[in-house]
């Protein structure tokens, strides 16, 4: 309904004459919005304020133009201006009737737009390092990247779903180290293992994998594991040094191949758990990149050498560096080391251009609140590379605090006392996992209630929600008990017996619905989903319950024709809260 007004505030500006308004301000999309208040309508437009200064009209002389040339429509009770210049419409029943009836006919496709009318997007997000499980924080990032994919899907746009593997690098290799260490340990050998080593027990199980595939061909003494290592941090020491020189002495004492076999492994058994927690999350990618292919398969090649034919690049003390500063970064980038090794960022933009060179239009990263400055970096990479910088989105989401029983809970990962995303899943449920991390805008700090998550009270959103979707359940249900039918033809046909405020005040929630959908899309927030179907969901409650105590019976009246009227705009808002809480991916249960 909104874009009915859109279309016909265009046509009366176009019909406007060329002296009173130019050819620019009437090519210009008009602004409509939802009233918030009724008695000023169901819609208004602040087009006549937003153009009087370049027409040099007085914003309601302006507005009365406007309203005078605007095209009959059947759906348009009356237009008003108010204040200003404001125009107020207002809305007929049938204009309601008739998205009502859209609703039941489109089902699960209503508000969706054609598949492929948008943009080609890449949407990147969790991607955690495989060093470790999921935890809460991962499991936000998880919650608002499927969201956002199936707003963004919802809104035309062909959408790509990807999780970016960080398989190459030092953190890689300290988890082979630790791997490494806690297998030598199941064949009896007592090594110390490094104070920055993974001390989780989930690297247990991919250690006894381990063993079973290797037996013994992995295993060294641990006194010639010792031999020359300087004192870890307990001792005096540095870690960090500590660290680097036990992976330089896996290297030598198995040697290139034998250490990638361990790393290969740890990858594997930490990837293959990441992957199957976020599936039993009903989070799903279509492609798991790896980053050690970008070495492999040319990329950063290509990358530094799209860099250095811009002239982009400079040598200093024998490293490559990038002109970062010339593209807003706060410093130039090294992008390949004396040593000839490539770093973190040269991987970062041969990736983005990868997905460029993919056919991808928009590049949608969801990061953590701490990458901050790396978008700068990156956009500057792809304009020194000949791409649009501006292809390149960054959503920054805030951290997450996990409160249980008042007190919230520290995470570590390689201390391993973290509480993971399995385990908050087992604990509330998918559903309240998937709700309530994207109950907040991502750009806020977000504090996660175990104890309201797992209530079932109408203080808990999400049982709000869902059980006013199986309140019409129920009440469908009680109509077959009593031998009766909804006759779906005569329904449709009885729309104008819908007279109540509470019935009116419904419709207009339901059918706010594409809108919402549209805002949420082009906004990157699911949250503003969230917020719609809890308002929802109260309309259906009121409605359900106005002026009668046993409330089926308000709906599942004597009068056909009525009932069946009534049973059509129940079934309407059970349509739009299941197809609202598809997007976030949470269930629609029938029964509570």
């Amino acid at each position: 309904m909104k874009s009915t007004i859109e279309t016909l505030i265009s046509a009366a500006l176009a019909a406007l004459p060329p002296d009173l308004l130019g050819a620019e301000a009437r090519a210009t999309r008009p602004e409509v919005e939802r009233t918030r208040d009724a008695s000023h309508g169901d819609y208004a437009s602040n087009v006549a304020m937003r153009h009087a200064k370049a027409a040099r009209q007085n914003p309601r002389a302006l507005a009365e133009a406007i309203v005078h040339a605007l095209p009959a429509d059947p759906s348009i009770a009356r237009v008003e201006i108010a204040g200003p210049g404001f125009i107020n419409f207002h809305l007929t029943a049938a204009a309601y009737h008739g998205e009502l009836g859209a609703i039941i006919d489109r089902g699960a496709g209503y508000g969706v737009q054609p598949a492929g009318s948008g943009e080609k997007v890449l949407l990147e997000f969790v991607s955690a390092n495989p060093t470790g499980p999921l935890h809460v924080g991962h499991g936000r990032h998880a919650a608002y990247g499927a969201a956002l994919a199936n707003l963004l899907t919802a809104a035309g746009h062909s959408v790509h779903r990807e999780y970016y593997i960080n398989d190459a690098g030092r953190q890689v290799d300290i988890l082979a180290v630790s791997v490494w260490l806690r297998y030598l340990e199941r064949l009896g050998e007592d090594v110390p293992f490094p104070s920055n080593g993974y001390k989780g027990e989930y690297l247990l199980p991919i250690a006894a994998s381990l063993e079973a595939e290797a037996s013994h061909k992995l295993r060294h003494s641990a006194a010639a594991i010792r031999t020359g290592l300087p004192p870890d941090e307990p001792e005096g020491g540095d870690k960090e040094q500590y660290v680097d020189a036990i992976i330089n002495r896996s290297r030598e004492l198995l040697g290139e191949d034998g250490f990638r076999r361990i790393v290969d492994h740890a990858l594997g058994g930490m990837v293959a758990d990441i992957r199957s927690d976020l599936a039993e999350m009903g989070v799903t990618f279509d492609r798991w990149f790896s980053e050690r292919s970008l070495s492999t398969n040319g990329a950063i090649d290509e990358a530094l050498r799209r860099l250095e034919q811009s002239g982009h690049t400079y040598r200093k003390d024998g490293a490559l560096w990038f002109r970062a500063t010339e593209f807003g970064d706060d410093e130039d980038r090294v992008v390949e080391r004396e040593n000839g090794v490539r770093t973190y960022f040269a991987s970062d933009i041969a990736y983005h251009l990868d997905k460029r060179l993919r056919g991808f239009d928009r590049l949608i990263d969801v990061l953590g609140a701490d990458h901050h400055g790396y978008v700068a970096r990156v956009r500057g990479g792809l304009a020194a590379m000949g791409e649009p910088p501006d292809s390149l989105e960054v959503p920054l989401l805030q951290l997450v605090s996990l409160y249980r029983g008042g007190e919230k809970v520290a995470m570590g990962k390689r201390e391993g006392n973290f509480v993971t995303l399995r385990q908050l899943r087992h604990e509330v449920g998918n559903d309240a996992c998937r709700f309530y991390f994207v109950m907040r805008s991502h750009d806020q700090h977000l504090d996660f209630d175990l104890e309201l998550a797992k209530s079932r009270t109408t203080d808990n959103p999400v049982f709000y929600i869902q059980y006013a979707h199986a309140r019409v359940a129920s009440v469908l249900r009680q109509l077959s008990e009593r031998g009766l039918e909804h006759d779906v033809v005569r329904g449709r046909a009885s729309l104008e017996h819908l007279t109540e405020p509470h019935e009116r005040r419904l419709m207009v929630a339901m059918t706010r619905y594409p809108e919402v959908l549209a805002l949420a899309a082009a906004t990157r927030a699911p949250h503003t989903l969230v917020n719609y179907l809890r308002e929802l969901a109260n309309e259906v409650h009121s409605a359900y319950a106005a002026g009668n105590e046993n409330a089926a019976h308000r709906v599942i009246v004597d009068d056909e024709t009525l009932r069946d009227a009534r049973l059509a705009l129940f079934q309407a808002a059970r349509q739009v809260i299941r197809n609202g809480l598809a997007i976030l991916g949470v269930s629609a249960p029938d029964t509570m």
